[in-house]
């Protein structure tokens, strides 16, 4: 490491704990490498722009961004709602449940964490709390719980990134998030009931059966979208950041034309919320791959390998460590941070140890999604208390079950990799 990175990482790990964004942060300290190490200051700019600009792959991301904010603004997620609700709130427990089924169902159709905490899931909240019978620290925690399932679904943005730094199909990916995203869910699930049944929480009213086709039928367009989506990625009709386009198409059409729930002054506001957070992960992409640059240019990547070998690490030794790691930088940093600087760093002795890279991607992904419900900064804390007002400290103290279900989940994901790659090799997957 030579005296430039080391001041490079001071100048990063300093402007993280004054609080400034990562994004700027990280912007900074590649400058400073690149002044000291005697480099033309330009290039951070030209890894900027080449880095963001030149990638078709990074299209998809203010794509299924927009998607999921007209989802949010159109009567679409009060129709999964009430679909979810006939299907599950016959359960104990049924509004946690019906919470835990609709972020399953979101997830597939926005791929954002933040988008279904901040949209369906306030919703939820509110129903939860409007029966008396949830308490809203755990109202909170299961909402943020089961936002995490929301980026393993397809599509998903994180997975998005990791296919950038890791030169994996996305739509391998994809697939290899779809039985992950299920044990999740059940895993999550099956903590709700036991909670329900410590504490007493009723079921909802049972939806009587001759009801049942109406709710479906109304819901039906919302739930066509992901089948849409897939569909036509599998297909070979459309390359994935052809399908988010289609995703935001159809979003609109389904929300302003079927629904009728979308108003020109909606739809402003949904393009200029879509194009500040878009705004907001682009920086966080270009800061962080210019990083990257400064850590190919180091030979970070090929000398961490070396000293992995020498290890004599096991896959599952390698894969238990990273997971360990990951975990615990997902109490300090956020997902995008973790995906594109962090793992590219072990993809050299993955790939020498012979792990797959989608299993390895999968469950990184999996691992950073976990990173946002664990404390100190994890985002979806944020986003749940800042959309609703529960405090953190409450969240975190119902949500305890919830993060030991999903590293339970996370470590049968990571000695059993069948699980990730049985339906991506369904699909001619041969790696």
């Amino acid at each position: 490491m030579s005296a430039a990175f080391a001041s490079a990482l001071l100048v990063l790990a300093v402007m993280a704990a004054i609080g400034a964004p990562i994004a700027f942060a990280m912007v900074v300290s590649a400058i400073a490498y690149l002044l000291l190490s005697g480099q033309d200051v330009s290039l951070a700019s030209e890894q900027f722009i080449q880095s963001v600009y030149d990638s078709f792959l990074l299209l998809a991301v203010p794509l299924f961004i927009t998607a999921a904010n007209i989802m949010n603004v159109g009567s679409i997620s009060d129709r999964l709602l009430d679909f979810c609700k006939a299907a599950v709130g016959r359960f104990k427990g049924g509004m946690a449940q019906v919470d835990i089924l609709v972020s399953l169902i979101f997830s597939g159709m926005s791929g954002s964490a933040v988008a279904d905490a901040a949209g369906v899931g306030k919703i939820s909240i509110n129903m939860m709390l409007k029966t008396g019978h949830y308490t809203p620290g755990f109202a909170g925690a299961v909402v943020a719980a089961s936002a995490t399932v929301g980026p393993i679904i397809p599509p998903s943005i994180p997975m998005v990134l990791y296919a950038l730094v890791s030169d994996s199909s996305i739509g391998y990916l994809f697939l290899g998030g779809v039985i992950p995203g299920l044990l999740m869910m059940m895993m999550l699930m099956a903590v709700t009931s036991w909670i329900a049944h410590r504490r007493n929480i009723p079921a909802e009213q049972p939806v009587p059966l001759r009801q049942l086709p109406g709710v479906t039928l109304r819901a039906l367009p919302a739930l066509m979208m992901p089948v849409i989506l897939l569909a036509g990625i599998y297909g070979g009709a459309t390359t994935p950041t052809e399908a988010a386009a289609v995703a935001a198409l159809y979003a609109l059409l389904v929300a302003g034309l079927w629904y009728r729930s979308l108003s020109f002054r909606s739809l402003y506001t949904v393009f200029l919320d879509s194009a500040r957070s878009s705004a907001s992960v682009g920086l966080v992409i270009g800061s962080a791959l210019i990083f990257n640059y400064i850590v190919a240019t180091e030979n970070i990547p090929q000398s961490l390998a070396q000293l992995m070998a020498s290890l004599h690490l096991s896959q599952g030794g390698f894969l238990a460590f990273t997971m360990v790691l990951f975990l615990a930088l997902g109490c300090l940093l956020d997902a995008t941070t973790i995906i594109l600087v962090i793992i590219p760093l072990f993809l050299p002795t993955a790939r020498a140890l012979g792990i797959d890279p989608i299993h390895f991607g999968v469950v990184s992904v999996v691992n950073c999604m976990i990173g946002l419900i664990t404390p100190p900064y994890g985002m979806l804390l944020f986003v749940v208390n800042g959309t609703t007002g529960i405090p953190i400290k409450d969240i975190v103290r119902e949500g305890f079950p919830f993060l030991v279900a999903l590293l339970a989940a996370l470590t049968v994901l990571v000695f059993f990799p069948e699980l990730v790659l049985w339906l991506p090799r369904r699909f001619g997957y041969e790696g």
